[in-house]
């Protein structure tokens, strides 16, 4: 698992105001995974998912549920 790897890109966001806003802005966990990866990091969507409720720093990583048809 890429734990690590996920706590890393998380401080990394922390202290880039672009990168943190280009995460906020993905619609999936394998989104933020492929940001990631362009940097670097490697972990998936479904790790990062799993990641959900932890804190790093000033970062809570969350789930979002979407209603209907998208789960």
């Amino acid at each position: 698992m890429s734990f690590d790897q996920i706590r890393k890109f998380l401080i990394e966001m922390q202290r880039d105001n672009l990168l943190k806003h280009e995460v906020l802005s993905s619609s999936t966990a394998d989104d933020v995974a492929l940001i990631a990866l362009k940097l670097g990091y490697e972990f998936s969507g479904d790790e990062l998912l799993r990641f959900s409720g932890k804190k790093v720093d000033k970062v809570t990583v969350r789930k979002n549920d979407v209603p209907g048809e998208y789960n």
